[in-house]
């Protein structure tokens, strides 16, 4: 028997891949989405994979970008089962001594224990978080004025400017350089590169315009819960079915990729210009990452007691370490004292362990392909802050960079990220185009983390994908589709 003819066929079941769908199916369209891999989540799976009882998020865990994000806010996620936890801290930055920096909900608390730098952070990181509807929709919905044009224009300012700049210019103790430092090394680059301040203020001011909540049961609940809704609307999920070539892929009136520039090349660049391959071709990724996941007995005895309620810490010291071990990176080394960022989902949501038990997740950064396991430098840097913490490791699993490329095909070289975060990248992310979603072939386009707005549990790089072909080669059939 023949196949059925499709309206769109996506390619690849992440977030971006499932929330294109969503969106085509909510207009009306009949939607196929084809995953590769035995089970959907791409980046946001969970699994059991250290002991039984123990749900360990195998990429990503922390998830302000997702509790913020316009489209999952109007989705029935959760009458799917979706439930953000709110960790009573967001983020602790561990120091030598006992002491920590600690990101509250609050400008006021994270400010009052910053001491001389209080001031400094509410102007800037503070600022920001009061413009935070501005901030989202410049970044995730078309131009429109804004409501705090001065905050905005300083923030804009700063996150093109360095994270070594901005630290050292606008803060004068270690606690405050430190906590920049380490939500500024989410950006996955040398501190010294222009732009990476701009993730230090996004995350920032996350954490308290929104807070940096887990998933209930692990990642895998976001998925599940888009996965169910696009069942409720139609669509169809077949896992175990990879994509080699288009002849793999079913017929269709258009084809939405959830796949890496590198993968769109291989499996239909005979359908685009010479222009658009080449600039595809072009596309760099960043380092890669050495991750853990350990099943405790008990919670990390942080020396810090902020640390142990918190949902996520930073472990790398101060600001001038985490410098070094990035720009080790960056020069494809490996450091021996690598700045990890760690996340204890099990501190706000007791499903994850069995009582009395816990999680705990991290990785480090490591030049892209590597093989190197980074398992001890990352558990001394955690020792380092919370004596004792091997005892209480019962098993661990660790992911090179390598390992996890075979994992995902979407992070090559062990890349998260879906591309390097340089600010040529992110400004024609994965090539100049007007509608970057849009290839050279009106009937394929692309959906990944490598389109604006680029990494991140948030879904919006699918539904502007999808949104694009609605106004090419599909048409909304029914009213329930619109434009956020």
């Amino acid at each position: 028997m023949d196949e059925p003819f499709w309206d769109a066929v996506v390619v690849g079941a992440g977030p971006n891949g499932l929330t294109a769908a969503v969106t085509l199916a909510r207009a009306g369209q009949t939607v196929l989405v084809l995953e590769a891999a035995d089970t959907i989540g791409g980046g946001a799976r969970s699994a059991a994979v250290t002991l039984p009882g123990y749900t360990h998020d195998l990429c990503s865990a922390v998830h302000p970008l997702g509790i913020a994000s316009p489209v999952f806010a109007r989705l029935p996620l959760a009458d799917h089962g979706l439930e953000w936890l709110q960790p009573e801290v967001p983020l602790a930055h561990p120091l030598d001594g006992g002491r920590a920096a600690v990101l509250h909900r609050s400008v006021a608390a994270t400010a009052g224990g910053l001491g001389v730098d209080g001031p400094a952070w509410t102007r800037l990181i503070g600022g920001t978080a009061g413009a935070w509807d501005d901030l989202v929709g410049h970044l995730y919905r078309p131009v429109r004025l804004p409501r705090h044009p001065l905050a905005l224009a300083v923030a804009g300012a700063q996150s093109a400017r360095s994270a070594s700049q901005v630290a050292r210019g606008w803060f004068r103790d270690d606690p405050a350089r430190a906590l920049f430092a380490g939500l500024s090394g989410h950006s996955v680059l040398p501190f010294t590169t222009r732009g990476t301040a701009g993730f230090g203020l996004l995350l920032g001011a996350s954490a308290h315009a929104v807070g940096w909540p887990v998933a209930r049961g692990g990642s895998q609940a976001i998925i599940d819960a888009l996965a169910a809704y696009l069942g409720t609307l139609g669509g169809k999920i077949e896992t175990r079915r990879p994509v080699s070539t288009l002849a793999d892929v079913p017929p269709s009136r258009s084809v939405l990729f959830d796949v890496s520039p590198r993968q769109l090349l291989d499996i239909a660049g005979d359908r685009f210009s010479g222009l658009y391959r080449r600039n595809l071709s072009r596309f760099r990724h960043g380092p890669g990452v050495c991750k853990v996941d350990w099943a405790l007995d008990g919670p990390v005895p942080w020396a810090a007691e902020p640390c142990r309620r918190a949902g996520t810490v930073h472990v790398g010291g101060r600001l001038d370490e985490i410098e070094a071990a990035e720009d080790a990176v960056g020069r494809g080394e490996h450091p021996d004292r690598p700045f990890v960022l760690v996340a204890q989902q099990s501190v706000v949501d007791a499903t994850r362990a069995p009582q009395g038990k816990h999680t705990l997740w991290g990785y480090c950064h490591v030049p892209n392909g590597s093989t190197v396991d980074m398992t001890d430098a990352i558990e001394r840097q955690i020792e380092r802050f919370a004596p004792g913490f091997r005892d209480r490791i019962l098993a661990r699993v660790t992911a090179t960079a390598s390992d996890l490329e075979r994992y995902n095909a979407n992070y090559i070289g062990g890349d998260i990220a879906g591309g390097a975060h340089n600010i040529m990248q992110l400004v024609a992310r994965p090539a100049p185009r007007l509608d970057p979603h849009r290839t050279s072939d009106p009937q394929l386009l692309l959906c990944s983390a490598s389109t604006p707005p680029g990494a991140g549990v948030h879904g919006l790089c699918g539904y502007h994908a999808a949104r694009s072909a609605l106004r090419g080669v599909l048409r909304p059939r029914q009213r329930r589709w619109r434009a956020m």
